[in-house]
């Protein structure tokens, strides 16, 4: 088995990875096309949910990879709201959207936060995980600027929908991993419900809820038939997943993970 990139060649892979996310994201355009289509409004909207009904005062939500246009309205939080992108001209676009009265910040997720240590009682990010080489040391840079207690609410594009489990049986790859399509090419780390709760585990939350938009089938012509109702029984099922998680204690060391992984 192949060993995964290491030294300069794990640093050119992320550069690439980083030019190729930016060239395609890099002033909004591509993410406000989508973001009105019932399949994003929903998972939108129920992380939105997730975030104003669960977080704790005590700081400010910092909204990571807001795009043109932030997923929560400012008024319905009982905290400020920061948001931040790697795009300019998509920041800019985030402040009109919320009147002004979000802050905006520009940043790469993937060099670090240039955060304080608990600066955030909540924080929120959509469809960005998959997208970099190592979501773990991402996750942990979320748990540092979160404060004890604070809430992490995440969505990513679920690899094992209903439809691609069937797929995979038959010996056909899931939409997530196709190197052909359009843009799901830049999502570098898909996932299943269960490694992202081992993910989010291991990077020092506690999950609390899973959520999805809905469970949906593709007919040969291109037509969605999809269900809510399903996507509310099996969100593991589901198209996006939408988990909300709660900040521990210190995330336990990379040694001691490796340790406890070979017990």
């Amino acid at each position: 088995m192949a060993e995964p990139p290491t030294g300069a060649s794990s640093g050119s892979a992320q550069a690439h990875g980083r030019r190729a996310n930016r060239h395609s994201y890099h002033d909004g355009v591509q993410v406000n096309g989508y973001v009105d289509d019932p399949y994003h409004r929903i998972r939108r909207a129920v992380a939105a949910r997730l975030m104003v009904d669960d977080v704790l005062g005590g700081g400010p939500v910092l909204e990571l990879g807001c795009g043109p246009r932030s997923m929560v309205d400012p008024a319905e939080l009982p905290v400020p709201l920061v948001v931040a992108d790697m795009a300019e001209a998509a920041l800019s676009a985030a402040r009109q959207a919320t009147a002004g009265r979000a802050l905006p910040v520009c940043l790469d997720a993937t060099r670090g936060l240039p955060f304080r240590a608990g600066s955030f009682a909540g924080l929120l990010t959509g469809e960005l995980i998959e997208h970099v080489y190592d979501p773990v040391a991402l996750l942990r840079e979320c748990h540092r600027v979160l404060a004890p207690g604070g809430l992490l609410v995440l969505t990513t594009p679920n690899l094992a929908t209903v439809q691609d489990r069937l797929a995979f049986l038959a010996g056909r790859a899931p939409r997530q991993v196709d190197p052909l399509h359009p843009y799901l090419w830049l999502h570098i780390r898909p996932f299943t419900a269960s490694l992202l709760r081992r993910v989010l585990r291991r990077a020092g939350f506690a999950p609390l809820a899973l959520r999805s938009n809905h469970v949906g089938w593709r007919l040969p012509g291109g037509r969605w038939i999809t269900s809510r109702l399903l996507a509310r029984v099996a969100p593991a099922l589901g198209g996006s997943l939408i988990c909300a998680a709660r900040r521990l204690g210190e995330p336990p060391s990379p040694q001691d993970t490796e340790l406890r992984d070979n017990l």
